[in-house]
């Protein structure tokens, strides 16, 4: 026993002896190893070939612009649905915008998802996304070439291949697969989404927006097709006074859902992959930029992004050219399709690991001020049907400063624990449910800082 394990009870020594921690999920590894660099090329090559995506672009022609690509993007779902028995409900989300600063006329903007429900809890829901529509320099012109390979391609591509590897299997919460439009236009898809999740009573409690992650070379001239970024909020946008008094007493400014999240992608990796390592940063998105995940962020839906690690600002956003032998645009060149597949399988691995696993832990509350021991307390999230599959709960603590979760421990079917002769001040604390194949959620931490 290390220096930081807690001692317990002799009741905590009693329940422990009655559960057993369940295993790895064996499936999570064929899933991990399951996504296709060549259908991921394909898929990329096929959108390209739209010549462009922009969303003000063509939308009655059948073989350019944004209107031939979702319509194509609503008709690959269908025929993976047919893959699995009709196991996808494919559907468009989308609205007429305009008197935006990047859509003055009506444009319909339209998403297109495939929701694979679950059979113990439907409208707990894990959402994968990427951007349907491409650009140019010029953000508000519609007709010119914009092949979009890596930015969004890529991330559509990924859905779709998410989307074939997992609706092979059945899992108790449900999985959206995402193609969402207008995001350069000022993020507008993910916007409309948010909204009608939230008014469909969807429990989104994660959000994987991929955008870019087929590109190893990077303008800083490094080439390197084995880390992933993920980048997260570390508080929520929708707390209020309250909670950011209770927060600036009690912790939580790096344990937002979100963040948790990001370290579960991180774990996630570590377990069920192999040379791929996810570099967590704690920032929103990249520096002064924006993706689609803060959409669902701003309605208080944890979502991070996941991309590659080394851009090339020379094939984004920009006109097909060359000037003085450099060449700008988003081509096919770009594009590493094996690499493209690895982040696949990240978010793959990550769906299923949440999509099998229990409801999350509610109510979650930490205690223990001027005490020698730490408590933790929470209560069953969802439904007792939702709640077949639940083995039991893990407790989680570590240093304030360290990024990942260090130490944990599977407590069974309880729902308090302390955490003898190990002080609160000292650590943070959260607690996860873990299912009876092994799948977990990610650790959910004390009070609404921390809140899924």
């Amino acid at each position: 026993m290390t220096a930081l394990t807690a001692t317990v009870g002799v009741s905590s020594l009693v329940a422990m002896a009655q559960t057993a921690p369940p295993g790895e999920v064996m499936d999570l590894y064929d899933i991990a190893a399951a996504p296709s660099a060549e259908r991921v090329m394909s898929d990329i090559e096929t959108l390209v070939n739209f010549g462009t995506r922009h969303t003000a672009s063509d939308a009655v022609s059948e073989t350019r612009g944004i209107g031939a690509a979702r319509r194509w993007i609503f008709a690959e779902f269908e025929e993976i649905s047919k893959t699995c028995g009709g196991c996808l409900d494919v559907i468009y989300v989308g609205e007429t915008v305009q008197g935006e600063r990047r859509v003055p006329d009506p444009v319909e903007i339209v998403s297109v998802l495939a929701i694979q429900r679950g059979a113990l809890d439907p409208d707990r829901m894990v959402l994968m996304s990427g951007d349907i529509d491409s650009r140019v320099s010029d953000v508000m012109n519609a007709t010119s070439d914009s092949p979009g390979a890596n930015d969004n391609a890529s991330g559509v591509a990924g859905v779709l291949e998410a989307a074939r590897v997992l609706s092979q299997y059945a899992f108790d919460g449900s999985i959206v697969y995402a193609a969402l439009a207008g995001e350069e236009q000022g993020l507008i898809g993910g916007r409309i989404v948010a909204n009608y999740a939230l008014a469909q009573g969807w429990k989104i409690k994660a959000v994987l927006n991929n955008d870019m992650i087929s590109n190893i070379s990077g303008i800083d001239g490094v080439i390197n097709n084995t880390v992933a970024r993920v980048f997260s909020e570390g508080t929520r946008a929708v707390e209020t006074e309250e909670e950011a008094r209770a927060r600036r007493f009690t912790g939580g400014e790096v344990d937002s859902p979100s963040r948790n999240l990001a370290r579960y992608i991180d774990s996630m990796a570590e377990r069920y992959m192999t040379n791929l390592d996810v570099e967590m940063v704690y920032r929103l998105d990249r520096f002064g930029r924006g993706g689609h995940h803060r959409p669902f962020n701003a309605v208080g839906i944890p979502g991070v992004r996941i991309m590659e690690t080394h851009e090339h600002y020379d094939r984004q956003h920009q006109d097909l050219r060359v000037e003085n032998g450099r060449e700008y645009g988003d081509t096919l060149e770009g594009v590493n399709a094996p690499y493209a597949a690895k982040l696949t399988a990240l978010n793959a691995i990550t769906m299923a690991g949440i999509a099998g696993a229990p409801p999350f832990p509610v109510d979650v509350k930490a205690g223990g001020r001027v005490s020698a021991s730490a408590t933790l307390s929470w209560s069953p999230g969802g439904s007792e049907q939702a709640r077949e599959n639940l083995a039991g709960y893990r407790v989680w603590w570590r240093k304030t400063t360290a990024p990942q979760w260090t130490h944990s421990r599977f407590v069974g079917k309880v729902n308090e624990w302390e955490f003898t002769n190990l002080v609160i001040d000292n650590y943070f604390f959260g607690v996860s449910a873990v299912a009876k194949d092994g799948s977990e959620t990610p650790v959910v931490f004390p009070g609404p800082a921390g809140a899924f």
